[in-house]
């Protein structure tokens, strides 16, 4: 079983920037980051493989996700934050042969979840 373990919410005014880390206790294929709102349900933010990667129409141009392999660790860089970014966000990871998608049933991990709040 593979933990991931998040780091780096937090709350920021909008048009500022934020962090947020997961590291994968094990190996991993695809890493994703999805984040749910209360009442709605849980959207792809970014995915990544290798070179590869994804991003959501509503973050593209604003968020970047990374990998640092020696270290196991996802990061996703936020920039120009707007108060509807405003969830909970959640590092995945998949077992390997899984088409990387945006989607969340592609997933088999699932960090706790990091708060990031975007106030106006």
């Amino acid at each position: 079983q593979v933990q991931l373990v998040e780091s780096g919410g937090g709350s920021v005014q909008a048009g500022g920037s934020m962090r947020l880390s997961c590291t994968a206790s094990g190996y991993v294929y695809n890493m994703g980051w999805f984040r749910q709102v209360p009442g709605k349900e849980r959207e792809g933010v970014a995915a990544s493989r290798g070179g590869r990667l994804l991003y959501a129409d509503s973050v593209k141009g604003r968020f970047t996700i990374s990998q640092d392999n020696a270290k196991n660790t996802l990061y996703l860089q936020m920039s120009s934050l707007k108060p509807e970014d405003t969830a909970m966000y959640y590092c995945a990871a998949a077992r390997p042969l899984r088409l990387l998608s945006l989607h969340r049933h592609g997933y088999d991990y699932w960090g706790q979840g990091t708060q990031v709040t975007v106030s106006s």
